[in-house]
Formats: C-alpha cells, sequence, structure tokens
C-alpha cells in the first residue's frame, strides 16, 4: 500500500488538528477552492510542489496494468469490456449503484477461485490505494459489517486497455462503487460517480448511528446548520429529499434548492470548508486534487448549495439524517435513514450524462 503522502505545511496547521484532515492545510484549502469572499478565484494551487509522491510501483493505476497483463485469456473474455461497453441499461463502466455486481459475484467474485492468489492481492492493494491510508481501518469495518469482509462479495471489471490510451477499473459490491482510471476519463473526478456506505448496526440504524464511520461527515454538516441564522435555515431545510439517485447535474441555469455557498458569512463559508474537506478525507490524494480542481471550474463552493431535509430525520431530533452539496456538476448526496447511503457525482462538466441506479 502506499505510505501517507503529507504536504509539509499540515503537522503544524492549527486547521489540520481542528478539522482532523492529512495532506493539505486548511489556508489552502480556502485559498483552492474559494470558499471565503477574499478567495472567490478560480483554483490556483493544491498542494507545494515540492510535496512527496508515492513510489510510482505504488500507485493503484500501475497495479491495475499489472493484473491486466496477468490475466488468461479466459479471464479477460470474462471480466474485460471495450471501453463504452452496453448492455440494457446502457455504459456499463458508468454505472452507480447503491448494492451491484459489474460481473457474478458467484463465479467470478474476488471471493471465488476466479483470480490466482497473487492476483487478489494485487486487487486488494489498488483497492486500498483509492483510499487515505489513515482511513482504511474504516474502511475495513465498513466492508465487514456490511459484506463480510474484504473480498467476500466484491466484483471487478476493466474497461479498455491499460497502457495503450483510457482505461478503468471499476469495483462494487454492497455499499461500493470505486473506480481506477489513470485520469483518462474525460471530466470526471474519481473516474466517474462512486457510492459509499455504511449499516453498522443493521438495516435500521438508531438516530446516532453510533459505529457508522460515515456519519461524523453528517455531523458536521449538522453543525453548519446550527450556526444559520432564521431566514438561512429558512432557505436551507426543505421538506422532502430528492430520490438519492437523482445525482445528474443541473447545470449552471436550472434552480438548485438549498442555501447558496455566496449567502454565507465568512466563518460558515470557512466551516462549509471543513463538510467538504470531511467529505473529500477518505480518498487519495490524487482523487481529492481532481475532485477539486472540477468543483472550481464551475465556481467553487460559492456556486454550490447546502440542503437539509425533514424528511427522514430518525428520533425526531433536529439532526438531519439527509441532506445534500449540490452545484452546476458537483453532487454529494448524504442518506442517513434507515442507514447511511452517499452518492457522488463531481465533473467540471455539467453536460456529461449520469448512469444511475437505485
Amino acid at each position: 500500500m502506499p505510505d501517507r503522502v503529507r504536504c509539509l505545511e499540515c503537522d503544524n496547521s492549527e486547521a489540520h488538528a481542528a478539522l482532523n484532515v492529512s495532506m493539505v492545510s486548511r489556508r489552502q484549502f480556502v485559498q483552492t477552492i474559494g470558499a471565503t469572499a477574499a478567495a472567490s478565484v478560480v483554483l490556483a494551487r493544491t498542494l507545494k510542489s515540492d510535496e512527496p509522491k508515492p513510489a510510482s510501483v505504488n500507485v493503484p493505476e500501475a497495479l491495475v496494468k499489472k493484473l491486466y497483463d496477468s490475466l488468461s485469456a479466459k479471464q479477460r473474455e470474462e471480466i474485460c469490456f471495450p471501453w463504452d461497453h452496453k448492455d440494457d441499461r446502457g455504459v456499463l463502466r458508468t454505472r452507480v449503484s447503491n448494492n451491484w455486481q459489474i460481473v457474478d459475484v458467484k463465479t467470478l467474485g474476488l471471493g471465488t477461485e476466479f483470480f490466482t492468489r497473487d492476483q487478489k492481492d494485487v486487487i486488494e492493494a489498488i483497492f486500498y490505494g483509492f483510499y487515505n491510508k489513515d482511513w482504511h481501518d474504516r474502511i475495513r469495518k465498513q466492508l465487514q459489517d456490511d459484506a463480510g469482509g474484504y473480498g467476500k462479495q466484491q466484483t471487478v471489471a476493466l474497461f479498455g486497455q491499460p497502457g495503450s490510451g483510457k482505461f478503468e477499473l471499476v469495483m462494487t459490491g454492497r455499499h461500493l462503487t470505486i473506480r481506477c482510471d489513470g485520469d483518462s476519463t474525460e471530466h470526471m473526478a474519481f473516474g466517474g460517480p462512486i457510492f459509499y456506505g455504511h449499516a453498522a448496526q443493521g438495516f435500521n440504524e438508531p438516530a446516532d448511528h453510533s459505529g457508522n464511520v460515515f456519519w461524523p461527515q453528517a455531523l458536521k454538516a449538522n453543525a453548519l446548520y446550527k450556526m444559520l441564522d432564521g431566514k438561512q435555515r429558512e432557505l436551507a431545510l426543505i421538506e422532502k429529499a430528492p430520490s438519492e439517485s437523482a445525482v445528474g447535474f443541473r447545470g449552471a441555469n436550472e434552480k438548485i434548492p438549498g442555501l447558496w455557498g455566496s449567502e454565507m458569512s465568512s466563518d460558515q463559508k470557512d466551516h462549509l470548508v471543513g463538510v467538504l474537506y470531511s467529505l473529500l478525507e477518505p480518498y487519495r490524494l490524487s482523487d481529492r486534487q481532481e475532485a477539486l480542481k472540477c468543483l472550481s471550474a464551475q465556481g467553487g463552493l460559492d456556486q454550490c448549495r447546502l440542503a437539509f431535509y425533514r424528511e427522514g430525520d430518525l428520533g425526531s431530533d433536529g439532526v438531519w439524517d439527509n441532506w445534500r452539496l449540490e452545484g452546476p456538476s458537483f453532487v454529494w448526496h448524504f442518506r442517513g435513514t434507515p442507514h447511511v447511503h452517499v452518492w457522488v457525482n463531481v465533473s467540471d462538466d455539467p453536460s456529461v450524462p449520469t448512469n444511475a441506479a437505485g
């Protein structure tokens, strides 16, 4: 697995400690995404140019090529597809859902004998390479609770050919869609829409979501709601939530419900940066950078709206389980009822189509 890559300014950053994040100081982050009135310009930089980088052998994209090269002709017939391969539901590579298998899990899953031991080790290294090392234990817990552990109910498929242009590996399972594309998917962060979730205490979680590794993201957002004044809360709190899988882009011309980031005070904007930080924190550095660039291309957080939904308030406690941060081509939909589902779709182009299924 790649060792954690640290920003040279982070260890001494008060904001880093307060937000419990790594890689980029909060000051840099605010400058990057234009979250404050003084930083409404487009992305200038994400990290210092002298930031240490992981060895290329450990980069997931390099391991995808290693996996592809190791596959037999029979294996390639089963899990390798043309770049824009379609089935009866559209382009298979771009699909995202909360619980699905991109190929047959009973015969081609990671828990079967379809892959050799060495291939399974490579796939596991690819998978954990998607994530910030600080999150590996939490990801293991999520997989254990939801799928009996890593390698039990997951599948992978490869599109295109690594090393010769566009390619993408897609891994799926319960509460899992994640991708590795080597930046060959144009205009998209994370290689396309992704999904994560967790049911820490069974299908119906208690109102406090104890043990849920992603619930702190919702608590961070709810802390911002408490900072809003009465008028802002009227704009931010909406009765009924949209369909959780409705993560297609609305663009700049269609009205997006919620409170504009641009209409927040400076301290509220600063906290919104922390919310975004918490959402991006689980992922590897390159995916975070790409997501920030995409967000910046469409105006940053100032052009996003934050919405909370009264519907589905577990325990009727006013801690909003369901909420959404959305911009012209940025959607991060957090559904906490009855357990956590999170749908993510980030691009620099609102015209990119979305292939999502609930």
